[in-house]
């Protein structure tokens, strides 16, 4: 199975790559280059900012592609339209940030989640300010 995950070096992705590797999947990540990928042996490894450009995966397939580092809904639909394509399952893979209050020790699909406000978004915005012009608002 060819398998692209968005990410790939930090979170889920390190954990990802070894499961899918042990399965003998051939594994590509794309990722911004601002964590290591050292120990990530026998990947292709596309560095890239989803954010910006996502177009040096355009033209690619893949069996399934797992996205583990959207923060936004605009940046997770993005990539899900640039890449409907490109394989024929996109997983994305959520954290504990979505819910309203992640101290609760169990979580299903019933548990609120929280609501994107003006204040996060502003606070997004000012820490990657490459994608402020591309947020709606």
């Amino acid at each position: 199975m060819k398998l692209l995950l968005i990410g790939g070096t930090k979170f889920l992705g390190r954990h990802l790559v070894g499961a899918a590797q042990a399965r003998q999947h051939d594994v590509t990540i794309f990722h911004r280059g601002h964590h290591s990928s050292a120990g990530l042996e026998g990947i292709e490894e596309i560095r890239g900012d989803r954010n910006e450009d996502l177009s040096q995966l355009q033209g690619r397939q893949w069996d399934a592609i797992i996205d583990t580092c959207g923060y936004l809904p605009q940046t997770v639909k993005a990539a899900a339209e640039a890449l409907r394509n490109a394989a024929r399952q996109y997983v994305f893979i959520s954290s504990v940030s979505a819910y309203t209050d992640f101290r609760l020790a169990d979580y299903n699909e019933t548990t609120p989640l929280a609501t994107l406000t003006p204040r996060r978004l502003r606070g997004w915005r000012q820490s990657t300010p490459k994608q402020k012009s591309r947020l709606p608002g």
